[in-house]
């Protein structure tokens, strides 16, 4: 049985931009209703990257905001932005 996908617990720090990326990646995945591994699919990336982006652990390339961003039906500059 998946364990049960929440929601980030709280805001990132504005200037972290990789707990910025971070918490918006994983606030979309969850709404859309996806799994890591779902999100890693449609992406074509792997599962622990995901979970490394989503957890701040990797500087990612543009080219891979890029891709998480068409997967999660937003912008690119979407995931940078701070939430409010």
């Amino acid at each position: 049985m998946p364990a049960v996908t929440k929601p980030p617990d709280e805001l990132p720090s504005a200037d972290d931009v990789r707990g910025v990326l971070a918490y918006n990646v994983r606030l979309l995945r969850v709404q859309k209703g996806w799994s890591q591994e779902e999100l890693a699919m449609e992406c074509e990336l792997d599962r622990t990257y995901v979970s490394a982006v989503e957890r701040s652990r990797w500087n990612v390339s543009l080219g891979n905001i890029q891709r998480l961003a068409m997967a999660l039906d937003t912008q690119p500059w979407c995931l940078l932005k701070p939430p409010n």
